[in-house]
């Protein structure tokens, strides 16, 4: 059987007790094989601080890819250039350019961008940081003292988000496919989705993005939901329409487990259904727990029971 690629997104610790166990968490999705594991740009307001901890700790104690959020909402191109070279100081090669939302509070009509005013810049931002880097990378030759690899320095990888459903924020029905063959224009290597809630709704966004001249993979970013206010926080967030069926199901069911249930199926057959329509494979937004989204992958048929025990024990 053909490998399904698969990859999740976790969130920096909001605090040092939740530190441990989110590298845990790293450890077991690390072992169930995923291309990469993306970390937001900071937590309740912070900076890229502890995010860059998190991702310090997957480049040294996993084989998997780390990815960087970055967000230009606020910022002015020295501070995004600046933490930019600090995350490629570390090693990381694999970002996620997001214009991101308004901060909290702001007054309607108030401005709040900065120097960057979309994601397509911040694209161009990360390329122009690397490419003012030298072009070769030495290593240590191992058992010759003195002695230096030289290689060609690796292309950083830029992600950029995509909306199946629009952006809460766009002027008029098609300027999520516009603003996304911007960034493409400006060097973006991968599109990740916003979450949705039916697979024609990614099926339909991704020929529509074609037929316009998207040619860059298009990830299904997808969220198992398993409470009712989880999913009222999530439709608060995103603007997306309330999904009928998985709401009701929500609600009549009695037992937290029971709800658990209900959110693993309903994101396994979004995952199942989108990948047999073409997708290049899921990502999975895990909330700093391991056991929900490893078993979304189990019941979708991209991981085997086998690979879930490994990746759990």
């Amino acid at each position: 059987m053909t490998r399904v690629p698969f990859s999740f997104e976790l969130y920096p610790p909001r605090s040092p007790a939740s530190a441990q166990a989110l590298q845990d968490t790293i450890d077991r999705l690390a072992a169930a094989g995923p291309d990469f594991l993306s970390v937001t740009y900071g937590a309740g307001g912070s900076t890229g601080g502890r995010s860059l901890e998190v991702l310090r700790y997957i480049r040294a104690h996993t084989d998997v890819e780390p990815l960087a959020h970055l967000t230009c909402v606020g910022n002015t191109y020295a501070g995004a250039a600046r933490l930019i070279r600090e995350f490629l100081d570390a090693g990381i090669l694999s970002f996620l350019a997001l214009r991101g939302d308004p901060p909290a509070g702001r007054a309607e009509g108030e401005p709040f961008l900065g120097d960057l005013e979309s994601s397509a810049q911040l694209v161009q931002l990360i390329d122009r940081v690397q490419a003012e880097r030298a072009p070769y990378e030495e290593s240590q030759v191992p058992g010759n003292p003195g002695a230096v690899r030289v290689a060609p320095r690796r292309k950083v990888s830029i992600a950029v988000a995509a909306f199946p459903n629009g952006h809460p924020r766009s002027a008029y029905s098609s300027q999520h496919v516009d603003a996304l063959l911007a960034k493409q224009a400006a060097g973006a290597t991968l599109a990740i989705t916003q979450l949705f809630f039916h697979a024609d709704h990614y099926l339909a966004f991704v020929e529509r993005a074609r037929s316009a001249g998207v040619t860059i993979p298009i990830l299904p970013g997808i969220m198992p939901i398993t409470s009712p206010a989880r999913l009222a926080r999530v439709l608060e967030l995103t603007g997306e329409e309330l999904p009928g069926e998985l709401s009701i199901a929500l609600e009549v069911e009695p037992t937290a487990e029971g709800r658990r249930r209900v959110g693993v199926e309903w994101a396994a057959d979004l995952a199942r259904e989108v990948v047999a329509g073409g997708a290049p494979g899921v990502h999975l937004y895990a909330f700093n727990q391991h056991e929900t989204v490893l078993d979304v992958l189990v019941r979708a048929g991209v991981l085997a029971d086998r690979c879930l025990h490994q990746a759990t024990k």
